[in-house]
């Protein structure tokens, strides 16, 4: 029987050679001005054998970043630095899209430009740490958004879509997941608001559809995926009732047609949070017609194991496509796996990132 995940699947008009997805992974090696240089476009296209790539998580304008050395998609640099990624993965015959990104408070004003407050649905700090030029400080009280600036954060979604087509991408995926600014609208621990944005379910997920609604008209609801982490308690997130929250939001994308929902499962031990849903994909799977893709520390057998069980239509990778850049070639000849070295995941140069061998050269 042949292996789910070796199977060709048509994502939109798109024909992914199998259903592997490479995850987006922060990797913290752009250059100067945040954009990405040769180093990065060799990374994906050692990978370009995943039926799709989704590049790493790029802040949406300056103000959008929370770690340093991430790229982004707001200037002529960072575009023209995309460029080379997306012909180096087109070149070998890969699928590449991008993953659109603010943080909100999951930042310092160390990070920002003019050393400005970072920016949240509410005036309410996650609770953590931040990585700053000068260390590790507490994550400060954020700048309540006001409405006249979430239009303006709505607007820079849509520039960063159209750039990311400048840039040569297959679409983009909009980030809702991991704490950043769409989760904490979503989130009643993040989300105090008294107005259209905060409250009941529908308002909170307001922002979300609306970014989804921006992108959607830009570039098409044909090139427009989202993630969601609707178990994620990260940096302080919770909410009472997720299966409701997300039920809504996940409806509501369903309607809108866009090319794909991609579900994180949890991350973190759920054992103070019994309200948590475990079985992400397998829960949210009946709400969403299309494309469903599902990612959290799979392995093969994992991966192909919730495909066959229709729980999903593709499974995302991370570190081992970090690992492994011919993962789906040593999935079909059942080779062994390079084990990822966590210490060089946010590290600067080649090692960790370009250096891990293919099997092809093991086997010399």
């Amino acid at each position: 029987m042949e292996n789910e995940l070796l199977k060709p699947y048509q994502l939109g008009n798109l024909k992914l050679k199998n259903s592997l997805v490479m995850a987006p992974l922060t990797r913290r090696r752009a250059g100067a001005g945040n954009a990405p240089v040769e180093m990065n476009a060799i990374y994906y296209a050692q990978r370009a054998s995943a039926g799709l790539i989704i590049a790493e998580a790029s802040q949406i304008s300056p103000t959008a970043a929370g770690y340093m050395n991430t790229p982004g998609i707001y200037s002529a640099e960072q575009i023209a630095g995309w460029k080379k990624v997306t012909d180096a993965v087109h070149n070998k015959g890969g699928h590449i899209f991008l993953q659109l990104w603010h943080v909100g408070r999951v930042s310092h004003s160390l990070l920002q430009p003019g050393n400005i407050l970072p920016v949240s649905a509410s005036a309410i700090s996650g609770g953590d740490y931040i990585t700053t030029p000068r260390g590790k400080m507490p994550m400060e009280i954020p700048h309540a958004l006001t409405k006249e600036e979430i239009n303006l954060i709505i607007e820079d979604y849509r520039k960063a879509a159209a750039n990311a087509m400048l840039a040569g991408f297959d679409g983009v995926e909009i980030h809702a997941a991991n704490s950043y600014l769409a989760d904490q609208f979503m989130h009643t621990s993040s989300n105090v608001r008294t107005d259209e944005y905060g409250g009941s379910i529908e308002n909170r997920g307001r922002f979300t559809l609306e970014v989804t609604d921006a992108v959607s008209a830009e570039i098409g609801a044909n090139r427009t995926g989202i993630r969601l982490s609707p178990s994620n308690i990260r940096y302080g997130m919770d909410d009472p009732d997720p299966a409701s929250l997300f039920g809504y939001v996940i409806s509501e994308l369903n309607k809108r047609n866009i090319l794909f929902l991609h579900l994180v499962e949890p991350m973190q031990p759920l054992d103070n949070h019994p309200h948590m849903i475990r079985e992400v994909a397998k829960f949210f799977r009946p709400y969403f017609s299309g494309t469903l893709i599902t990612a959290g520390n799979y392995t093969p057998e994992s991966g192909k194991a919730v495909l066959e069980a229709g729980h999903a239509d593709l499974v995302a990778y991370g570190r081992l496509f970090i690992s492994n850049p011919d993962l789906p070639e040593r999935i079909s000849k059942n080779a062994p796996l390079n084990p990822p070295d966590t210490d060089t995941f946010y590290t600067q140069g080649p090692e960790g990132y370009i250096d891990y061998p293919f099997l092809k050269d093991q086997n010399k």
